[in-house]
């Protein structure tokens, strides 16, 4: 590592100091719903600790919808104090940094070339003042490209990589990238999320396999990893979404026990 990347990496350390776990959702293809997972994680997560103790990195500069999930999306970053931004607050007392709140409107979109998009994921990761959490989920953009690398290599001390994937097979392909990417890089993987594992019919409650079945658990057993819980495909959360509620993160309890239980085990 160059010498400008190790001081990078102090600063970054140095700035999170008071941040106790810091937990990477990460899948290898976008549409597998990692920014539905992550952000219901952290809804989990702040149920369980004292307000404003989590908090939730949206790194998907090109598609930045946590604010959306959140029902935040119309809040704007402040002007810095002491040269850091602070955090907007979300519901249940959620940190949240997104690009979006630097954005004039929703439609607006980012088109930067990829060393814009490591500059700025540079200053996420230093220019904030999260104060003192129990808990950092950080939203990565998908794929295996310079963005995730850049993360990966910039937060040394993480405690560990998610994996969201959803049953059929392509998606297990890439998936499996991030996996394996994560591994090549000694970053812990807690896990693996399957995502619109079932759909249950809201009319006549018949459970459907819509993208086939036992493909998180396949590719659990595959990597040897855990297969961490099985999220269904249920109207109301994307209903919850579009309204900028949710209520779904009640299915996100158990994974959520589940992965502080892993990581505090380490």
């Amino acid at each position: 590592m160059k010498p400008n990347s190790q001081q990078l990496v102090q600063d970054i350390n140095s700035n999170m100091k008071r941040v106790k776990r810091k937990i990477v959702v990460l899948s290898g293809k976008g549409g597998v719903g990692k920014s539905t997972v992550a952000a219901n994680l952290a809804l989990a997560m702040a149920e369980k600790f004292p307000k404003g103790k989590v908090g939730i990195a949206d790194l998907d500069f090109s598609g930045p919808n946590i604010p959306k999930i959140l029902g935040v999306e119309n809040k704007r970053f402040e002007s810095p104090k002491d040269n850091k931004f602070l955090p907007i607050t979300g519901p249940m007392g959620l940190k949240i940094v997104s690009m979006a709140f630097f954005l004039d409107s929703p439609s607006t979109p980012v088109v930067w070339r990829g060393p814009i998009k490591i500059k700025a994921l540079r200053q996420f990761l230093t220019d904030f003042d999260w104060g003192k959490l129990e808990v950092l989920i950080f939203d990565m953009p998908p794929g295996t490209g310079d963005e995730a690398i850049s993360v990966m290599q910039m937060i040394p001390d993480m405690d560990g990589v998610v994996i969201v994937t959803t049953p059929q097979e392509v998606s297990i392909l890439d998936t499996g990238k991030s996996l394996v990417m994560s591994r090549k890089m000694d970053r812990p993987v807690i896990g693996v999320i399957e995502n619109m594992s079932t759909f249950i019919c809201p009319s006549c409650e018949t459970t459907h396999t819509l993208f086939g079945e036992g493909g998180g658990t396949k590719m659990a057993q595959e990597f040897g990893t855990e297969l961490l819980g099985q999220i269904p495909l249920d109207p109301k959360i994307r209903a919850d979404e579009d309204q900028g509620i949710s209520h779904a993160f009640e299915y996100f309890k158990p994974v959520a026990e589940k992965i502080l239980e892993k990581v505090d085990k380490v």
